[in-house]
Formats: structure tokens, C-alpha cells, sequence
């Protein structure tokens, strides 16, 4: 009977080792570890697209946004000053190459972007309608809000991160443009980041 307990464990276990190399969690890196950084005033922002299959696993499992025109970019701001930085008022813009400016779309409406596939109808023998199954929105997965750029505040000496989303792919020479971060105490404003998208 010890045996069986014994064997029982061991094939747990490896069934939870397995399941832990799978789902490897999602964290962001420190923002200057981004190629694409740039420091104001104590603040540091860097800022990775998302479009590689790998990295596009890692966030978003099964979804790839990109397939259905959305680009997700992660964000992470650090505030290394003294003072508390607020982002409730942050507006963030991807500026392709032609100066074209796309508003970041906010991640409870992204699930509206692809709509679902409308219900197929067939006339029945006493000309009742017949509702198949309609298909989820692929768009509509926690991850898209789950993961989504959401802190209204920084506190000093902490970092927040989370992912942007563009209704538009990765050009080349593209920016992102931040701005409205607030000291919480004074209301100063903080000058404006503009980041290149690499």
C-alpha cells in the first residue's frame, strides 16, 4: 500500500513540475532594461512592443492581439523621486512614420474591436428560426485587462507596468508619446516622454 501513496506522490509531482514549466508567470523587467527608455525628472519609462511570437506567448498564452490588428505594448514607469506621480489624467499616443497619431485604446473596449461571429439561422419545417452557437470574440481573454497598463499612481521609489494597446502594427521609426503625469501633491505636470518603438 506504501508503494501506491509513494507512486502516487511522485506522479504528482511531476504532473506539477510540468505545469510550472508551462505556465511561466508574467513580469516586466526594470524599465531601463528597455532598449527604449527615457528618464525626466527622477521618472524612468520603457516601453517593448509586443510582437514576437515568444514574448506575445509569455503575456497573452493562446492570444496573439496582433493577428487581429492590435499592437500591445508594454509599459513600466519607475519613479525614483521623492513625490507620489499620478496617471489617472496619462494620454498615450503611438505616432507612426507619416506623423499619423493613434489614441491608445482602452482595454475594456479592445474585446469590441473583432466582433463576434453573428449566429447562423436556418428556417425550420413550421418557419421557426433555428439559433446555432456563436463563437467567442478571440479578443475577450482576463489577459487584455488582466495585464493592462491600470495604477493611477506611482509611489515614490516603486515602479508600475502593464500593457498599452494600439489599433494599428509596428511600423518602422514609430514613437510613443506619454503625457499628463502629475506630481499627486502639487499637480505639477511632468515634461512629456517620447519613446521609440523598436
Amino acid at each position: 500500500m506504501p508503494f501506491v501513496f509513494k507512486s502516487l506522490a511522485l506522479l504528482l509531482s511531476i504532473s506539477a513540475a510540468a505545469a510550472a514549466d508551462k505556465e511561466t508567470p508574467f513580469k516586466a523587467a526594470p524599465a531601463v532594461s528597455y532598449a527604449s527608455h527615457q528618464s525626466n525628472a527622477q521618472i524612468t519609462i520603457g516601453v517593448d512592443p509586443y510582437v514576437t511570437l515568444d514574448k506575445v506567448q509569455l503575456a497573452f498564452g493562446k492570444l496573439n492581439p496582433g493577428q487581429f490588428g492590435v499592437l500591445p505594448v508594454l509599459v513600466v514607469i519607475q519613479n525614483d523621486s521623492d513625490k507620489a506621480i499620478r496617471l489617472d489624467r496619462l494620454k498615450v499616443q503611438y505616432i507612426g512614420p507619416s506623423h499619423e497619431r493613434i489614441e491608445a485604446t482602452p482595454a475594456k473596449d479592445v474585446r469590441y474591436l473583432k466582433p463576434p461571429q453573428r449566429p447562423s439561422a436556418i428556417d425550420g419545417p413550421a418557419g421557426k428560426v433555428k439559433v446555432l452557437k456563436t463563437k467567442k470574440n478571440p479578443l475577450d481573454e482576463w489577459e487584455i485587462e488582466g495585464r493592462a497598463l491600470s495604477a493611477p499612481m506611482v509611489p515614490p521609489g516603486q515602479s508600475v507596468s502593464g500593457f498599452l494597446y494600439f489599433q494599428t502594427s509596428l511600423q518602422l521609426n514609430a514613437t510613443l508619446y506619454l503625457s499628463g503625469l502629475h506630481e499627486a501633491a502639487t499637480g505639477k505636470e511632468i515634461l512629456y516622454f517620447e519613446l521609440a518603438l523598436q
